[in-house]
């Protein structure tokens, strides 16, 4: 159980907030429990999720791009709640099909064969694990797959916006609310 509240409003009167809502109710079929977690600080709610929406629609990654790595970033951080978040916006939301997330949740970035993608997510991965070890070989890396200062920008700030993320659910225990399925394929072990 949630360490704080779910703050569940009766009806949503502040325009940001149902805008919030309306788009991951579009991406996820519902609002997710994380969502009610943040609603305990109302200001830095629409902050936050107005700054992960710039992130996510502003810049040069694609939303599948994007989504890819939250799934990594969150599975290497243990956080079970974000990886199937993610999972689930690429499987029902984008469209991708669920045996492809199962393979990202199985072999990581092995199960892709696409240079871009690879690239960004060994990346991404690499500033999880230990930003200060990032080489100027893996920024050019970046620019080899097509990304200018804006996308290296871009992809070094998602992969902090998805490690808040998982430490605010992972400290917080937010009630699990998505596919058991994506919990167990992302920690068999845990199982």
């Amino acid at each position: 159980m949630a360490r704080v509240r779910l703050a569940k409003p009766e009806s949503v009167e502040d325009p940001a907030v149902a805008g919030i809502f309306e788009w991951v109710t579009q991406m996820e079929g519902s609002v997710p429990n994380h969502f009610y977690v943040e609603l305990n600080f109302p200001a830095f709610f629409t902050a936050k999720l107005g700054a992960t929406k710039v992130l996510w629609e502003e810049g040069e990654l694609s939303m599948e791009e994007i989504q890819h790595i939250g799934i990594l970033v969150s599975q290497a951080n243990g956080c079970a709640y974000c990886t199937a978040a993610f999972c689930t916006i690429l499987n029902y939301g984008l469209d991708s099909p669920e045996d492809t997330v199962g393979a990202l949740l199985n072999e990581g970035v092995d199960a892709v064969e696409e240079p871009r993608l690879r690239a960004l997510l060994d990346y991404a991965l690499k500033v999880n694990t230990d930003a200060a070890s990032v080489t100027d070989a893996d920024v050019e890396a970046l620019r080899g797959a097509g990304l200018t200062d804006l996308g290296i920008v871009q992809i070094t700030h998602i992969v902090s916006d998805f490690g808040a993320y998982n430490r605010l659910n992972l400290a917080l225990d937010t009630d699990y609310d998505y596919r058991s399925f994506w919990q167990q394929l992302a920690f068999p072990s845990s199982h």
